[in-house]
């Protein structure tokens, strides 16, 4: 990262927060410990009186309470949710926005009714080409007012297995995580999971609000129109080995046999590789893999036994899916510092005799 940082980004990173990289361990990820972004205020939702609009292009327009929801039928799955901006604090120059590291990303337990049940319920239009999802909250971004809303294409929409969710991890959704309702996509990078949901509107023209037409787009230059984001890169971390530097973070271990481990996604197809190198990627060699996970886009565990030698090393691993897509040696910039999912690379001092 270079350049100093900014008070409103430390202000968004008191708001924020990543996954602490050791928390990779748990094949469910905490629910203090999942990622999070806040993209406005948290608001505050009397559930007895919240309730879920469906409208739009649709043949039964309808206004569904919690109870109603909790009433349809429900699914749970284990499903990866990483930040399109995931990585950005390394490009240089350095995008500014929330600075994340390397650690925006969680795997929660989301329970809820299938977002297919409840538009197949209401009867989508043979016209609808998209599928609206607005937000409570509000804010100023780009200098317009607004709530955030998120779309999904139709086919997305009825067959990507998107939840509207209502627990997670067994619990009901802490506010910070869009309580009482909220959209989960499988696949998809974390800004297309809506939170706090209080409408759901089928239309017949592509939704060009801010969040779509400006935002999450890969530019190379400001004045481009840029290509939309939408499923999540092939990527794998690392659980740090070792003992760490409290400031820096510096790992030390000692000689001997190490067993690495870590997790990988992709939100596109399955993870068939994970390598690792430990000389700074010069050479790579495959890890051992854990049984395939039951959805696209969940993170599939990752091992690799390493005789750690005295002396300085960089550990490095990446993720290959079953598209051949691989994760890059090298960071790939652009302006909204988005999906930059370069190789992990873990530096590590092991101690001598």
């Amino acid at each position: 990262m270079t350049g100093s940082v900014t008070m409103a980004e430390l202000q968004l990173a008191t708001r924020n927060h990543g996954m602490p990289l050791e928390t990779l361990r748990y094949p469910v990820t905490p629910v203090g410990l999942h990622y999070l972004l806040i993209h406005y205020d948290i608001p505050v939702v009397d559930p007895s009186s919240w309730r879920l609009g469906i409208d739009g292009l649709v043949d039964q327009p309808v206004e569904l309470s919690l109870a109603d929801l909790k009433a349809m039928p429900s699914a749970t799955r284990a499903l990866t949710m990483e930040c399109a901006g995931n990585g950005r604090a390394a490009l240089d120059p350095r995008p500014l926005s929330q600075p994340w590291i390397i650690e925006a990303v969680g795997t929660g337990e989301w329970t809820g009714v299938p977002l297919q049940h409840v538009l197949s319920a209401a009867g989508l239009a043979p016209d609808a080409v998209e599928v609206l999802f607005t937000g409570i909250d509000r804010g100023l971004e780009g200098g317009e007012e607004q709530a955030y809303q998120r779309s999904l294409p139709v086919e997305v929409a009825l067959e990507s297995g998107a939840l509207l969710a209502y627990e997670l991890n067994g619990s009901p959704l802490p506010p910070q995580h869009g309580f009482p309702v909220r959209l989960v996509v499988p696949g998809w990078y974390g800004m297309t999971n809506v939170k706090w949901l209080s409408s759901i509107t089928a239309i017949d023209t592509p939704f060009a609000g801010y969040q779509q037409r400006a935002a999450y787009r890969m530019r190379q230059e400001a004045d481009d129109e840029g290509v939309p984001l939408n499923r999540m890169a092939p990527r794998s971390l690392m659980v740090p080995p070792g003992i760490p530097d409290f400031f820096t973070r510096a790992r030390t271990l000692t000689p001997g046999e190490c067993v690495l481990e870590g997790r990988a996604w992709s939100g596109t197809a399955a993870i068939t590789a994970v390598e690792v190198s430990t000389d700074g990627g010069r050479t790579w060699s495959a890890a051992r893999l854990d049984s395939a996970p039951a959805h696209i886009g969940t993170w599939q565990g990752w091992r690799f036994a390493w005789a750690a030698t005295p002396g300085d090393h960089e550990l490095c691993c990446r993720a290959t899916d079953a598209t051949g897509d691989q994760q890059p040696l090298e960071i790939p910039w652009n302006v909204g510092g988005y999906a930059n999912n370069a190789v992990h690379r873990v530096p590590v001092h092991v101690v001598g005799p």
